[in-house]
């Protein structure tokens, strides 16, 4: 399975990414990792030119929710993605919020799967998981 990764925006935390990048390869997924400081336009271009499965989003500094807005609108300009699953994990706001509004607000963005504050191989599980389910 194909996942294009990356940190989201003007975040840079690399070994954070580097970590999630690792982990997916450890679990056999084929990865196509972005690195830092992307915008959104290129993790789309990405899932395209690869034909990934998956798009999984990080950002540890809060500032996803300015990008994340975004993502069903811009997801709807591009062809052959209506089966990519869309995921976003780390630290989801600026300051402090509660999964139980944070994660339904993000799902109206547009991801399938939103993973705050939520521990990396916790979030991995509930990725594999939720392709185990599509999948049967």
């Amino acid at each position: 399975m194909k996942v294009v990764t990356g940190v989201v925006g003007n975040d840079i935390h690399v070994v954070a990414n580097r970590l999630i990048d690792l982990s997916l390869r450890a679990r056999g997924f084929e990865v196509f990792n972005l690195g830092v400081n992307t915008y959104l336009e290129e993790f789309f271009d990405a899932c395209v030119e690869t034909g990934a499965d998956v798009l999984l989003i990080s950002s540890l500094n809060g500032e996803a929710e300015g990008w994340g807005r975004e993502v069903k609108g811009l997801k709807a300009k591009y062809k052959h993605l209506d089966d990519l699953i869309m995921m976003i994990g780390g630290n989801l706001v600026v300051g402090s919020g509660n999964a139980e509004d944070i994660v339904p607000r993000y799902k109206k963005y547009g991801f399938d799967l939103v993973c705050h504050q939520i521990d990396l191989n916790t979030g991995l599980d509930t990725l594999e998981a939720f392709i185990e389910k599509r999948n049967s």
